[in-house]
């Protein structure tokens, strides 16, 4: 789909997701709770206080196994800790199921494919959540 915006969102999180090889059905549902529920856009007194349901926000799931490149020896990292495709993918899928089960809109990226990702980051909130 090159040239292609295969997804796309308004107000809400940009989320590059990687899973390892010992992550879990359960792990994904997780995350997706964890998520869900975080409490970063502000309210009427300029406080981090309200959710993506609060606000009507959408979520966008890009994978990204690069996330678990491990960079400590040499000069190229190694990815040994990402998860293979298939036990990524189910995971992938299952962990989108998770939030569209809590009402979130989700659009995302194609799996394992080279992407272009643009985003506005509105605020000065980048986190990395792991359980």
């Amino acid at each position: 789909m090159a040239g292609n915006a295969i997804g796309k969102i308004g107000k809400g999180f940009v989320l590059l997701v990687g899973f390892t090889s010992t992550d879990t059905d359960e792990k994904a549902e997780w995350m997706a709770e964890k998520v869900s529920g975080l409490r970063l856009f502000q309210d009427a007194d300029e406080k981090m206080n309200l959710s993506l349901a609060d606000v009507g926000g959408e979520v966008l799931v890009v994978s990204q196994f690069t996330l678990y490149g491990n960079a400590e020896k040499g000069r190229r990292p190694s990815f040994i800790d990402a998860a293979r495709p298939e036990q990524a993918i189910p995971l992938y899928n299952k962990f989108i199921s998770a939030l569209e089960s809590k009402g979130l809109r989700v659009a995302q990226g194609e799996f394992g494919a080279m992407m272009e990702v643009d985003l506005v980051n509105d605020g000065p909130v980048t986190l990395w959540i792991e359980r």
